[in-house]
């Protein structure tokens, strides 16, 4: 035989596009040709196919070879199809078997010794080979952790492109090299660390029953980062679909984090505030890849001294903020990332950050605390639902004791909180009190009449605007979730407004 043609997939944002290689080696004068759209990584794969098919016991054919990507239309990108364009060079030279191939994909990048070596996005390739109906998926062993999290699909994690033509002809799977990932070493960072803050503890508990967007403001030292990274210790686990939903990000990114994904805990993303605009929603030219908002999908984003942040960074997020997604568009098309997060800044007081207590250690003048604060817009703090003060903690707090709150007592109520919002929310199309739409607010989802008539109240005063009314209604669910009260009560929403006006002397 001197046609062959062998299945791939490669990435249009989430989603894997099925590729045939088609493989033709013809009587004429020697030479390799490469057709489909291949960008400079994979025009370069002629060189690394031909040294590991070498190096793997097979031989190079001495003639013309063309080889086809198709639909021809598609841009392809990256080294995953090496791994599959050299099994089409050895099912065309007749060493491996055409019907063996039938039902498998096989993805990785070809070092020149032999070795499948790791590329991203293998978890959506995967998946998208599940769906169009492949039984077996051969990957590089050192993405089997991620493969393995699709179902109903034989994954075959392989060192070596040897290990595949093993497999395709005797049918023998290579010995799973992988370490065992049972015993997991326990997170280390747990609230009980957290001197004080009770406030800021209770807030935070809140924000994390409804997926509800914080803002602290304390000075340096007074544990506003401490909090914010300890916000996935007590949040609910992923469910395993959340899982295969955050995790295909992560593996197109390459941002990879084993361990906290077999704990199926929520992800937590820090960009550093000089994060540029592109980092932060992501992009690119050829590949558009995921950015830190989409990365914290269905977990935390959290960014530190906020108001350093370059603005039009800020700005950026409001947009996922409210629809849950982040669309970018570039030359080569348009691709759709999740970015449903939990965003969690931090400021200080003042430029100085000693405008604390009565504040006479600060040297800013009241202009110039202002100013501080205006670099964060109006718009993008109205999508704020809690915002609360961060003192530095007492004599008595530091030097107390008394075993502190931990997380997992505090992710006890968490869940439960959150049992009482999914149950509750069975026959919808949301499952957290921050999804609940504004026209549902109005309708099956409104607080007590009293609570109604204090909000309406605030309206008419200008003290409120329609935005911030909804939100403050959202968090008054979390709150009543935590108390165990049917709708929300007066008291609930009174707390949810506190949460709200809590940065007055600030904002």
């Amino acid at each position: 035989m001197t046609l062959s043609q062998i299945s791939t997939f490669t990435l249009l944002g989430l989603e894997g596009l099925p590729i045939e290689i088609e493989v033709d080696i013809a009587d004429g004068l020697p030479g390799y040709t490469l057709l489909g759209l291949p960008d400079a990584a994979l025009g370069e794969s002629k060189e690394r196919v031909r040294s590991a098919i070498i190096n793997s016991g097979g031989s190079w054919p001495n003639r013309k070879v063309t080889v086809s990507l198709s639909p021809a239309w598609v841009p392809k990108s990256g080294s995953a199809f090496d791994a599959p364009i050299a099994v089409a060079l050895m099912v065309a030279q007749g060493l491996v078997s055409a019907e063996a191939t039938v039902g498998s994909v096989v993805l990785g990048e070809l070092g020149l010794n032999g070795d499948v070596r790791s590329v991203p996005g293998i978890l959506p390739l995967v998946l998208s080979a599940k769906k169009s109906g492949f039984t077996v998926a051969i990957v590089p062993i050192a993405n089997i952790w991620e493969a393995k999290r699709v179902k109903e699909i034989l994954v075959i994690g392989v060192q070596s492109l040897s290990e595949i033509l093993e497999f395709y002809r005797s049918g023998v799977l290579p010995s799973v090299h992988e370490a065992e990932a049972d015993q997991l070493s326990p997170s280390f960072i747990d609230y009980s660390d957290v001197a004080g803050q009770r406030d800021a503890k209770l807030a935070l508990e809140i924000a994390a029953i409804g997926g509800h967007h914080v803002l602290m403001v304390g000075p340096p030292g007074t544990g506003k980062s401490m909090m914010a990274e300890r916000i996935p210790t007590i949040m609910p686990p992923l469910s395993d679909g959340d899982v295969l939903d955050v995790l295909s990000v992560h593996s197109i990114a390459g941002y990879y984090n084993s361990e906290k994904f077999h704990r199926n805990e929520p992800p937590f993303l820090a960009p550093h505030h000089s994060a540029t605009a592109v980092s932060m929603i992501g992009g690119g030219n050829k590949h558009i890849r995921p950015g830190a908002c989409s990365l914290a999908h269905l977990g935390v984003l959290f960014i530190d001294e906020a108001p350093e942040c370059n603005r039009v960074v800020l700005e950026s997020l409001r947009q996922p903020l409210e629809s849950g997604s982040i669309t970018i568009s570039r030359a080569v098309g348009s691709v759709t990332y999740p970015a449903q997060f939990m965003l969690v800044l931090a400021a200080n007081p003042c430029p100085c950050g000693k405008f604390f207590g009565r504040g006479r250690a600060c040297t800013c003048s009241a202009v110039a605390r202002a100013r501080y604060f205006q670099r964060l817009s109006g718009p993008l703090l109205d999508r704020i639902d809690i915002r609360i003060p961060v003192p530095p903690p007492s004599r008595l707090d530091l030097v107390d004791e008394t075993p502190r709150e931990s997380s997992a007592a505090m992710r006890h109520r968490v869940i439960a909180a959150s049992e009482r919002a999914r149950a509750r929310f069975s026959d919808e199309k949301w499952s957290r009190n921050a999804q609940i739409p504004s026209s549902a607010l109005h309708r099956g989802y409104a607080a007590e009449k009293s609570a109604m008539r204090m909000l309406h109240g605030e309206i008419e005063t200008e003290r409120l605007n329609a935005r911030g009314f909804h939100r403050v209604l959202r968090v008054a669910w979390s709150i009543a979730d935590r108390e165990g009260h049917e709708i929300p009560t007066l008291d609930d929403v009174t707390a949810a407004y506190a949460f709200r006006t809590g940065l007055e002397n600030y904002l």
